[in-house]
C-alpha cells in the first residue's frame, strides 16, 4: 500500500478567472515543478488551463 507522507494536498486555480475549483494531491518525491492539467471551470463554463497552488 501506498504511504501516505510522500503525498502532498494542492489546490488547481483557473488561469482565466482565478477560482479554485479543485483540490488534489501529488507525490513530493517524483513530482517536479508545478502540477497543471485542463480541467473544467464552472464560472467560466468551459476547460481551461488550471495551475497547481498551495492549498
Amino acid at each position: 500500500m501506498a504511504k501516505k507522507e510522500n503525498r502532498e494536498g494542492v489546490a488547481l486555480q483557473c488561469t482565466v478567472c482565478k477560482n479554485i475549483n479543485y483540490l488534489t494531491s501529488k507525490n513530493k518525491k517524483t513530482a517536479e515543478g508545478k502540477l497543471e492539467l485542463n480541467k473544467f471551470c464552472s464560472k467560466c463554463n468551459k476547460t481551461t488551463l488550471h495551475k497547481e497552488r498551495k492549498a
